[in-house]
């Protein structure tokens, strides 16, 4: 059975409103990175992938098996939505064991995966807290701890990060990593920084459809030659915002150093750097970096 997701000419309408457009994707063991704006489409393409919502057309195969087949793509899928919650007043252990119980694990396999688990994603000494005493970090921990319980061979998780604090974001991206080494892990995000940090090969959603796949190097590419810096006044800021994409700023007393994306060397004074993940996905997503 091969490790890939294949989706053809896939179209999802809601009523009249269409929420993806002739997506196209191949999705290979590891991670996998699916990066667009609020509203891009991302949530619809992991619900239709996890068979928690049917497709209105186009054809999907999971390792082989055509996703309408949902009872035998629910059995190798672990999913973490953006909005996870678990029984609040439970342990996280009784939490563990009731959701273990309910995807058909023995009590003999229940009893070995559990505690394995909670080790992994560092909750071994928080077994017996209560799950609504648990940080936004653990929580999400704790998702990740249940959707793999079943040992799936896809894990699929919708903008896991969202609102946790750096440290928390830097340990639950490196969780994500070491689980992919055996898995297709779909990492849906907003949050450039999450893609560069544990991403080789990612798609850009907008409005539905895929402006970009492939590595996160040949995306890097797209905006080479077309990031400068520059040290500006203040009263000039405004102005150039209006011109060209700014990806950073930084005040200096009166001065403003600026980032900023451009098809070609704007002014004397600003100077041509490397481009990055975020340069390159703010080029991509406005099309050029500046006036014609």
């Amino acid at each position: 059975m091969s490790a890939e997701i294949k989706i053809e000419h896939l179209n999802q309408y809601y009523g009249k409103k269409q929420a993806l457009k002739e997506v196209d994707l191949t999705i290979q063991q590891g991670m996998f990175g699916l990066l667009g704006r609020n509203g891009a489409g991302k949530t619809t393409l992991m619900k239709v992938l996890a068979t928690l919502l049917p497709k209105s057309d186009g054809r999907i195969t999971v390792c082989g098996i055509p996703v309408e087949d949902s009872a035998r793509i629910r059995k190798m899928t672990g999913y973490l939505p953006q909005d996870f919650s678990m029984y609040p007043n439970m342990s996280v252990y009784e939490a563990m064991d009731y959701l273990g119980v309910l995807s058909g694990l023995s009590t003999a396999e229940r009893r070995k995966r559990i505690p394995y688990l909670l080790e992994k994603v560092n909750l071994q000494n928080d077994r017996k807290t209560k799950v609504k005493a648990l940080s936004g970090g653990m929580k999400r921990r704790l998702g990740i701890a249940q959707a793999i319980l079943h040992n799936p061979r896809i894990l699929i998780v919708d903008e896991p990060t969202a609102g946790l604090d750096p440290e928390e974001r830097v340990r639950f991206r490196n969780l994500l990593c070491e689980i992919a080494e055996e898995r297709i892990v779909i990492l849906s995000t907003h949050i450039v920084g999450d893609i560069e940090a544990t991403c080789e090969q990612i798609a850009v959603l907008n409005n539905g459809e895929i402006l970009y796949q492939g590595t996160v190097s040949g995306l890097i590419e797209m905006a080479d030659g077309k990031v400068y810096t520059a040290q500006i006044s203040r009263h000039e800021l405004p102005q150039l915002k209006e011109r060209y994409i700014v990806t950073s700023m930084l005040t200096l007393g009166n001065n403003v150093m600026i980032r900023f994306i451009a098809e070609k060397k704007p002014f004397a004074s600003a100077e041509s750097c490397d481009a990055g993940v975020e340069d390159a996905y703010m080029y991509l997503m406005n099309g050029e970096g500046s006036e014609a």
